[in-house]
């Protein structure tokens, strides 16, 4: 039904204009009290076998949304209403900004996957903190809170602007991400080199726990899917050292060949992050090599390429605590946490391991031991790679 809706309503439109309209629609159905908890319980369902820990808190699964959709904050409840357990907004910056001109994000239909040079738009950290102080929540979900660099602000002055925006939102945050891995914002990704994000994240930290002091606000890093191996490994090495809560793999990429990309080159062609279909095969990779490499002193979370359970079944097996999505829900529409909660379920209920716990990074330990794990359901046919 919705792949219908797609092809002769959303497809037709900008799309720009079709998230901001599903936004709206969304967001309004989560105003409505009685339509809100009908729609709760059919596309949210709750199962036991699939309650996380992760940093401390409690999730109903490992499932959420990845930061990108809900820039500013305002669809929070909305997204938890659509099954959505973990729900991480923006990326925000010190100051707001407009971010990058207009056309800005494309569909690319062949591939399951999008390409957006967005640029960070968003209302800024003050207005940001601001809601969410106001916020009066109808779900219990969690909120994470993906900061960024503004742009205009120097690359030398990065530091402080990213300690701005975690003194504003931090205590507000049941997480906070510092984003250095974004292509869409000239020089951000030279912070992912260890001796900038050193400070960087060192910074972050002390400024979280200056506001927050009551409570230790759980501190991750997302990283690009283009970084070298070494350089994964590095950034994995200075997690452990700085005891770091987490790592986000991974952020959307730049790179075009070897994807086996269908659509039009001009559309392949044009600039910006990558994400979706394509993406699957390297984000699933640094996944593995991170967990290879800080296996439980670090919680990972897998984002990139997640279609599907199987493709979030895989992540778990690979190290990831959680899973995210978002290209996907363009494609697949409002049924699409339901599909990826079920199938959890049942991948669990077939598998060898008695929790979700168990089965995490289960894939890499089996490897490095020389065993098999038992996952009856990889070699799924129409994997993307």
């Amino acid at each position: 039904m919705y792949d219908l809706f797609f092809r002769q309503v959303f497809r037709r439109m900008d799309p720009e204009q079709a998230h901001h309209l599903a936004v709206r629609w969304i967001r309004l159905v989560a105003r409505v009290p009685v339509l809100r908890t009908f729609v709760a319980a059919f596309l949210a369902p709750r199962a036991k076998e699939l309650r996380t820990e992760a940093f401390g808190l409690r999730l109903h699964s490992p499932f959420g949304l990845a930061a990108g959709f809900d820039k500013n904050a305002v669809a929070i409840d909305g997204m938890a209403m659509l099954g959505f357990d973990h729900v991480e907004i923006g990326t925000v910056t010190g100051q707001a900004q407009p971010g990058n001109p207009k056309k800005r994000l494309f569909r690319l239909v062949a591939d399951r996957a999008l390409i957006n040079r967005m640029g960070f738009n968003n209302d800024g950290s003050l207005a940001v903190a601001a809601r969410l102080a106001s916020r009066e929540p109808v779900f219990r979900t969690v909120v994470g809170v993906n900061i960024g660099k503004t742009k205009v602000v120097p690359e030398a002055d990065a530091v402080a602007d990213y300690v701005t925006s975690a003194e504003r939102l931090a205590p507000h945050a049941d997480y906070l991400v510092v984003n250095v891995s974004s292509p869409n914002t000239p020089g951000l990704r030279n912070l992912q080199a260890t001796e900038a994000l050193r400070p960087l994240l060192t910074a972050v930290r002390e400024a979280a726990d200056r506001v927050a002091p009551a409570r230790r606000v759980p501190l991750l890093v997302k990283i690009a899917p283009d970084l070298a191996d070494a350089d994964v490994d590095a950034v994995a090495d200075l997690a452990v050292e700085l005891g770091l809560d987490g790592i986000i793999a991974t952020n959307t990429t730049i790179a075009r060949e070897g994807l086996g990309l269908r659509s039009a080159p001009d559309l392949v062609g044009e600039a910006g992050g990558l994400s979706g279909a394509p993406l699957k095969a390297r984000s699933l990779e640094v996944l593995r090599r991170l967990y290879a490499r800080v296996g439980d002193r670090v919680t990972l979370v897998g984002v990139g390429g997640v279609e599907d359970a199987e493709d979030a079944w895989q992540r778990i097996l690979a190290g990831a605590t959680l899973v995210q999505g978002y290209s996907a829900f363009i494609y697949q529409g409002p049924f699409w946490g339901r599909a990826i909660h079920k199938g959890l379920v049942a991948r669990l209920r077939t598998s060898p391991y008695a929790t979700l716990a168990d089965a995490v990074g289960a894939d890499v330990r089996n490897t490095v031991n020389g065993t098999d794990s038992g996952n009856t359901t990889v070699g799924r046919a129409g994997a993307a790679g």
